[in-house]
């Protein structure tokens, strides 16, 4: 069934209170009307940075600032990651999504979100950063062109 909505309403997720995440509903955003955000996106080709590369007030040098929404989809961001950085247009490329987040003890750990791939359809696309993003988490990417993607042991 299509939906019709403003091109500028989108759609992002809030857990009613005591059910779970697999119970969640979906609450329309106006993006016209609720500022964005900064999101820092951190991408390197092959795999994610190591998390030492995001200590001691340091971060990994290969940085696009986005301003977005919580409701924002991975393949949303796939897409502006596109415009900018031409080897990750290839079809077939993978990116690996990962929130980088600050531990108890100082440092940052990562928790994969997901994967979408370039110019196929993928689980990934669908999944918003409200999902697991906190502000102030950074975004790090893992672009994996399709000829790195034969040679990996899994």
């Amino acid at each position: 069934m299509a939906d019709k909505r403003d091109a500028g309403e989108q759609r992002r997720y809030e857990p009613e209170s005591g059910k779970d995440k697999d119970q969640e509903k979906i609450v329309p955003v106006d993006r016209k009307k609720i500022c964005p955000f900064l999101l820092r996106v951190f991408y390197n080709v092959g795999r994610h940075y190591r998390m030492e590369e995001y200590s001691r007030g340091r971060v990994p040098m290969n940085e696009l600032q986005i301003y977005t929404w919580k409701d924002a989809t991975l393949k949303e961001l796939m897409g502006l990651i596109k415009e900018v950085n031409s080897d990750s247009r290839r079809r077939g490329t993978f990116f690996e999504f990962g929130i980088v987040y600050p531990d108890k003890r100082g440092g940052y750990r990562l928790r994969d979100i997901g994967k979408t791939i370039s110019g196929q359809k993928s689980e990934g696309d669908q999944i918003t950063l409200g999902d697991q993003f906190q502000i102030g988490d950074y975004l790090d990417i893992a672009l994996v062109p399709p000829r790195m993607r034969r040679s990996r042991p899994y």
